[in-house]
């Protein structure tokens, strides 16, 4: 059996995601594990998912690849925060005051292990991604992290 993994040299980006659920419906961490389950993966696809609360959870470790982007897996780390959508179900930066200060934060950790890493939003990654997701622009919000 071959185990794949990644490297501190293969890092090409830094993805950030929403876990695109309302602003207004809790979606923890058994929720998103069950979800990602329910689709086929081993436990969550994401190396870290932030809830609204703040608290940054570690769900894949760093040199494991995630399953969160098709095709950019081996080349990137995945941050996803808990939101993404409005109440009634549209994109939306419903990130809170908690998640932005965690999400900096991890963004500068990361960026000083990995420095040639980009930070970008799922959507950023490729053209061929028609998703809103993160519902903000990572690449600009992150450009001098």
């Amino acid at each position: 059996m071959k185990i794949s993994v990644i490297t501190m040299e293969t890092i090409n980006f830094i993805v950030i995601h929403c876990s695109a659920t309302r602003e207004d419906h809790p979606f923890g961490l058994a929720q998103l594990e069950a979800s990602h389950r329910e689709r086929g993966f081993n436990g969550i696809g994401y190396h870290f998912y932030i809830t609204r609360d703040g608290d940054m959870h570690r769900c894949r470790p760093l040199f494991e690849p995630g399953a969160h982007a098709k095709g950019f897996n081996y080349h990137s780390l995945a941050i996803c925060y808990e939101g993404g959508l409005d109440r009634e179900g549209n994109p939306k930066d419903t990130r809170t005051l908690r998640q932005c200060v965690t999400m900096l934060e991890l963004v500068g950790i990361l960026k000083k292990m990995f420095p040639q890493a980009k930070v970008v939003g799922h959507y950023q990654l490729s053209t061929d991604i028609h998703k809103a997701c993160p519902c903000f622009d990572a690449r600009k919000e992150y450009e001098n992290t």
